[in-house]
């Protein structure tokens, strides 16, 4: 059995909840997960002081967990290099000084790999949409990074649980009605292809629980909620704590109390593995 925090959207800066980080803190020495996974956003405009405090957070969750952390869109200057043309590595440059110079980490603990992969490319050609909103926000995920994962699972023992974090929602958020990769079906696909168990994102700032059906089992896409004053729809802090075992994989949403200080268990989902 392998216990997992997801956590998503941060965003160290003006919208961070001081009192919900320390909760969350908090919830981390006590609860002890095997493993802490956050799918990006770290910050809120990639600025070093940002990036610093959650330097600070991530250094205090391995003093108990294990963790696998991915860049978001927020992390990343993309303005230093539009469609390529520029300082590509400057992107990344705070982002690779304070929080790690690997942008797609790979965890294995007992029983399961964990598989980070960057979809925070930019602006560049290959995320592009036709919606002009989706300039600089939108993610997406190349054929080289599918066969990344590919590879990374196969070096794991083949009973492994197989997980990939990720900052972009694949599937359409329930309030913005928006996709956070630019060519989800690729991805989707691609999992479906690879016995993916768990995807772990983030990005739509809405916490959501979802299970794609394939042949062979199927795959749970957690989608955490942001833990700042940027929740969707007014909706609370939130993060999700994931169990994984042999034969099933066991999400509790877990949300933001107000009277408790705390964040507390709400809904529980259970799948078959």
């Amino acid at each position: 059995m392998t216990t997992v925090l997801h956590v998503s959207d941060v965003h160290f800066g003006a919208p961070a909840v001081l009192t919900h980080v320390d909760a969350l803190e908090c919830l981390i020495q006590q609860r002890r997960f095997d493993v802490v996974a956050v799918s990006g956003d770290l910050s809120q405009r990639a600025r070093p002081g940002e990036l610093q405090r959650a330097r600070a957070f991530l250094r205090d969750v391995r003093e108990v967990s294990a963790t696998v952390v991915v860049p978001g869109n927020h992390d990343v200057k993309w303005w230093r290099a539009p469609l390529g043309v520029g300082d590509r590595r400057g992107m990344y440059a705070n982002y690779r000084r304070y929080i790690s110079d690997d942008l797609e980490p790979v965890l294995r603990v007992d029983g399961a790999t964990f598989v980070g992969l960057n979809t925070a490319h930019g602006v560049m050609l290959h995320p592009i949409t036709w919606n002009p909103r989706d300039i600089g926000v939108v993610g997406s995920l190349t054929a080289g990074q599918v066969a990344h994962a590919r590879d990374e699972f196969a070096r794991s023992p083949a009973n492994d649980a197989r997980a990939i974090v990720m900052h972009h929602n694949p599937l359409k958020g329930q309030l913005s009605r928006r996709y956070g990769l630019s060519r989800p079906h690729l991805a989707l696909g691609a999992w479906s292809e690879l016995g993916v168990d768990l995807v772990m994102c983030g990005h739509d700032h809405q916490e959501a629980i979802h299970y794609v059906e394939r042949t062979a089992g199927g795959t749970v896409i957690s989608t955490a909620g942001t833990v700042s004053d940027r929740s969707r729809g007014g909706r609370p802090s939130s993060v999700n704590a994931i169990v994984l075992e042999k034969s099933r994989i066991v999400v509790t949403t877990m949300f933001w109390d107000e009277t408790a200080h705390a964040f507390l268990d709400g809904p529980v989902r259970t799948f078959a593995r």
